[in-house]
């Protein structure tokens, strides 16, 4: 075969070669794009479902929130209410002590008077020891009553303390130096109190000693006999010796006490 023979021959496989590779690289082609596609679409629908699910899990995260926050509401405006009703409670009694304060006031007042009245009185009858002391006290709370910058329940308590000072005399025996005015002769004399009972006074020196006598309102000697026995009441009353039995006289129970 000549070389031009063969030259034809090689020719004529290429192109038939050619076009056969031509016939199967179409299909193959096309497959390839479908492939292509279809990945290509498969990773945008992943991308649609992950998105769709990063939405859903947003509006899950939300609704939650939301019915949370529905539920702290709900309760915060049952706490309103209870409040509501308790302050609705809590003015009506308010109201009413007002009133209720309003009418003690209008009746603390003539009470006050009273009591002080009767304080006065009580004191101008009873022993007259500590009188400075004692007339003074009442004389404050007069002047304090008529201050208007004094609450009436401040004076109130003050009438109150006053009584229980004078209720304390009572139960307390006392030595005290003060002076006294006999037949217009004033002196410095020793005082002693035992409780309210009885009222004794004896000069620095012992010379003379007395008794207040309740029945006739006036001071009244003893006899010399009752000197030591009074100068011991002083000592055991100024703590100056242990309490021992004194051997005094004392005024008879009034007729009806």
């Amino acid at each position: 075969m000549s070389l031009a023979s063969r030259s034809y021959q090689c020719f004529v496989i290429t192109i038939f070669g050619l076009s056969a590779f031509s016939a199967y690289s179409e299909p193959l082609t096309s497959a390839i794009n479908i492939e292509t596609a279809t990945n290509t679409a498969a990773v945008n629908s992943q991308k649609k479902i992950d998105s769709l699910s990063g939405k859903t899990q947003k509006m899950l995260d939300e609704y939650r929130s939301t019915t949370h926050q529905i539920e702290t509401l709900t309760t915060y405006n049952d706490h309103l209410k209870e409040l509501l009703n308790s302050q609705k409670n809590e003015k009506t009694s308010i109201e009413k002590q007002l009133k209720e304060i309003e009418t003690t006031q209008r009746e603390i007042v003539p009470l006050i008077l009273r009591m002080l009245n009767s304080l006065e009185k009580f004191i101008a009858l009873d022993l007259p020891f500590l009188p400075e002391e004692r007339n003074q006290r009442v004389t404050k709370l007069k002047e304090m009553i008529l201050r208007a910058d004094v609450t009436n329940a401040e004076k109130f308590r003050r009438i109150l303390e006053a009584y229980q000072v004078e209720n304390d005399y009572g139960n307390t025996i006392e030595a005290y130096r003060a002076d006294l005015t006999l037949n217009k002769v004033t002196s410095s004399v020793d005082f002693l109190r035992l409780g309210r009972v009885a009222l004794y006074y004896q000069h620095f020196d012992g010379s003379e000693t007395g008794y207040w006598n309740k029945e006739q309102k006036k001071w009244q000697l003893l006899s010399t006999d009752y000197r030591n026995a009074i100068r011991n009441g002083l000592r055991v009353a100024r703590k100056e010796t242990a309490p021992n039995i004194l051997s005094l006289p004392i005024p008879s129970p009034e007729a009806g006490q």
